[in-house]
């Protein structure tokens, strides 16, 4: 029997909020959101045909309150709700009252939520399904000391991961038994506060992990499909970064056997709705189960690309009660895709959160997938929209697809080079240099990629693209250019330019007209982003005007340049340096958060690396560390205190 759905409300926020909505339009169902205080002027209360005011900026007073989305449902007159990804998304309590008050869920049943929502439980059905499990302990262990027992027995390295965990939070990996009591703790206390459940399982660490899951989509006519599947390894801090859809890694055979055991599990809890079954797949691709996320992936347009399926439609078709569409026989895996995750976060400066307004905000040109390769943009962010302090910081997740895996790398190199985002610091110089690396680019993933390929962190100002040594004849061109709007002079007018790269100031390189000659491009004073010919190569360079100096960045290198004809280049011998303040007596709350805890009492010594302070910002925990040694002289801040950014928290001698 199918029931015709009229009106969803979409019980969410951001990008994912937009992406129901898009498929909504489609099919001329009318949508509603929901939003709290920060989220009034969001691009999702601007596309939805209405939206419900749910309560206030933190999620636990709006995007988790039951009682308000209940409210709005029946307020509006919708039938069914689509709680995307995160928030109540897993939340069997939810599903089970809307399925009371005769609100059609569109997800799976509660049985299915209920059962994989707990990694221990879902652990033990696998088992009973056939499906290969890692190693490990079989229930939630009480206390630092019992998880250390367990290590000791499965041997190290271990993973500590909370029960209800999720997107990264609750998870420590302990690789020698002396971290584990300390791992324990930290991933505790990480799950009681994101989860309100502080129950965490041991289990063994595989090596050389790569992180490849399991897309599937159940009706209620016991039909399951496998729908390939994604590459999930490149992570920071056990969260996503990049996807890819198929794994360069994964054989016909073993897609078909991960794919099997995937559809008997979900078989074996009668799932409905799609669905992801994650697992860990060691060097010989042997696969282990992880979890089931029960929900929409933050990843599924990398599947949506390659299979031609519109995942939340199929949705929307399983919960209106009609069968799947198509056999398992159908389903083809055409070309490659790739999703890189753009945050409103500072690579510079360890990946820490930046919140603010978006003044500037250029996507890339989408275009259709049908063409020679494709770029597909879900945002919730638009120019003038803003990044608050009380979510996760996505701005957006950029999408390519191509007829290879190399076409599909290009494809996004290109579209990372024409994103432009101002006044927020966000992620893409990394993003271009993840994508622009030799390993990468031969499928040579694992989930410690990150850590192994830039163990020291990442300084865009340091980093070395392709095109560095060709960045100062980019810089003597726009402030040819520059100086011809100003004095309507032409460019033969301007003569030699004396180009100084900010990191090397002693150093400076002389461009003549001749080399300027060599870029062909249209650019234009103001413009943000410089496209033209460097040497019959094409190029793309972010352009920033700061003070009298130029900020460039090309695939992942930001370096910014003073430009000078030859008579005042000749004179900067003569002018004095700046001082700069000494802040390194101070620790500064690098972000907005909330301190959990200080780690140091006044008159302690402290040595280089020693943690000094936990902040809590955007649900997850940030370690202060000492960056010199010194003595705590005082304590300014107290733990419970809301920091703003550079407060101080301690002052050393």
């Amino acid at each position: 029997m199918t029931n015709t759905i009229d009106k969803i409300l979409i019980a969410n926020r951001g990008e994912i909020a937009c992406r129901v909505i898009r498929t909504a339009k489609e099919r001329g169902i009318k949508t509603v959101a929901v939003y709290s205080d920060a989220d009034k002027y969001s691009l999702h209360v601007q596309l939805a045909d209405e939206a419900v005011h749910i309560g206030g900026s933190a999620s636990s007073e709006s995007y988790l309150k039951m009682d308000a989305i209940v409210d709005a449902v029946k307020a509006t007159g919708a039938q069914a709700v689509h709680p995307g990804f995160g928030f109540l998304s897993e939340n069997a309590d939810f599903a089970k009252r809307l399925n009371h008050e005769g609100i059609v869920f569109i997800g799976p049943g509660v049985r299915a939520i209920q059962a994989m929502g707990d990694k221990i439980e879902s652990k033990k059905l696998a088992n009973e399904a056939g499906v290969n499990t890692v190693p490990g302990h079989p229930d939630a262990v009480p206390d630092a000391d019992t998880a250390y027992a367990v290590a000791q027995k499965i041997g190290c390295p271990v993973m500590l991961k909370a029960s209800a965990g999720g997107g990264g939070k609750g998870m420590r990996v302990a690789n020698t038994l002396d971290e584990v009591k300390e791992g324990f703790i930290s991933a505790q206390n990480e799950a009681r506060t994101s989860f309100g459940d502080d129950r965490v399982f041991v289990e063994k660490f595989i090596e050389q992990p790569r992180h490849i899951e399991i897309q599937i989509i159940a009706d209620q006519h016991g039909n399951c499909l496998y729908l390939g599947e994604r590459e999930c390894s490149i992570q920071r801090r056990h969260q996503k970064v990049l996807e890819e859809a198929p794994s360069s890694f994964i054989s016909d055979a073993t897609r078909k056997a991960m794919g099997e055991q995937a559809v008997s599990l979900s078989q074996a809890v009668d799932y409905q709705s799609a669905g992801t079954v994650e697992f860990i797949v060691d060097a010989n691709e042997q696969f282990y189960f992880l979890e089931m996320n029960t929900r929409l992936q933050v990843e599924h347009p990398v599947t949506e690309c390659i299979t031609g399926l519109d995942l939340v439609g199929l949705m929307i078709d399983v919960a209106e009660g009609k069968k799947l569409p198509m056999q398992q026989s159908d389903i083809k895996l055409n070309g490659w895709s790739f999703e890189a995750r753009v945050y409103a976060e500072d690579p510079d400066r360890g990946f820490l959160p930046s919140i603010g307004r978006i003044t500037h905000y250029q996507p890339p040109a989408q275009n259709a997938f049908d063409a020679p390769a494709g770029v597909r943009v879900d945002t919730g962010i638009h120019a003038g929209g803003e990044i608050s302090m009380y979510y996760d910081p996505m701005i957006a997740k950029l999408v390519t697809w191509a007829p290879s895996r190399m076409e599909a790398i290009a494809k996004m190199q290109e579209a990372l080079d024409n994103y432009q985002i101002e006044s927020v610091q966000h992620n893409i110089p990394f993003l271009s240099a993840l994508f622009d690396h030799p390993a990468f680019q031969a499928g040579e993933l694992t989930t410690r990629f990150i850590e192994d390929h830039f163990a020291d962190g990442f300084n865009s100002a340091t980093y070395r693209s392709a095109l560095i040594d060709q960045l100062p004849v980019v810089a003597a061109v726009i402030e040819s250019r520059h100086r011809q709007r100003l004095g309507a002079c032409s460019d033969s007018d301007v003569g030699d330019l004396h180009v100084i790269d900010s990191l090397d100031p002693d150093n400076k390189t002389v461009i003549t007209a001749e080399e300027r000659a060599e870029l062909g491009s249209g650019w234009q004073p103001g413009e943000p982003l410089l496209t033209g010919t460097l040497n019959s190569d094409q190029v793309s360079v972010g352009v920033k005007r700061i003070g009298n100096q130029w900020q460039l960045s090309h695939r992942g290198s930001v370096r910014r340049f003073q430009v000078m004809p030859s008579h005042v280049a000749s004179l900067m011998v003569h002018m004095p340096e700046k001082s700069v303040q000494d802040l390194s007596k101070y620790l500064l709350s690098p972000m907005p958060g909330l301190l959990m805890k200080v780690l140091v009492n006044e008159g302690d010594s402290v040595s280089v690396g020693q943690d000094l302070a936990v902040i809590e910002a955007m649900k997850m925990e940030n370690t202060l560390k000492a960056e010199k040694a010194g003595t705590v002289e005082k304590i300014v801040a107290n733990s419970g205190d809301n920091l703003a950014v550079d407060a101080v928290i301690m002052e050393f001698t």
